[in-house]
């Protein structure tokens, strides 16, 4: 049996999961005046920084854009940040990252900032794949999917044609 590529998200869809989980973000830290959005290098970063046009405009909140760099394939090497240690101490944080699926990424990116003491720590993902392998989850997700392992979710957050695409 061959297997047909499925739209899961729309263009507009996607929009949508975006503004609702900037929402989400927002009501969670409504008594911050600050919040790091930090987006794993990637899809992840370009998803942290359509939140943060989005948490910009329906908020009071300064959101700040921090780059998380992690090597996908060792996630166990050295991961670094656009932002110092001293720029997210004591602040709330959301790691943001397009696909949950094994939970690797997310929990080597936890433990990176769990280094330092935080005020929050939320996680935003827009897809959520329900393949973990680590107790982590995503508390702001956009969609959640059942799939089985041999298929691929095809994440696309550029021009006008943004997809969400299970292979």
């Amino acid at each position: 049996m061959e297997l047909k590529d499925n739209i899961i998200l729309n263009h507009d869809e996607i929009q949508h999961k975006i503004r609702r989980i900037a929402f989400q973000i927002y009501e969670t830290n409504v008594d911050e005046k600050e919040v790091i959005i930090a987006g794993v290098v990637g899809n992840g970063y370009i998803l942290a920084k359509k939140i943060k046009a989005v948490l910009k405009k329906i908020s009071d909140i300064e959101p700040v854009l921090c780059k998380v760099i992690i090597d996908k394939k060792n996630p166990l090497s050295a991961i670094t940040t656009s932002l110092k240690e001293e720029e997210y101490k004591n602040k709330s944080i959301v790691l943001v990252d397009d696909v949950l699926n094994s939970g690797t990424t997310l929990i080597y990116g936890v433990k990176h900032f769990l280094q330092v003491p935080l005020r929050k720590f939320k996680t935003a993902i827009l897809v959520n794949r329900n393949h973990k392998k680590y107790p982590v989850k995503a508390d702001f997700k956009g969609i959640s999917l059942s799939t089985s392992l041999h298929e691929h979710v095809d994440v696309n957050l550029e021009g006008k044609t943004q997809s969400v695409i299970l292979k």
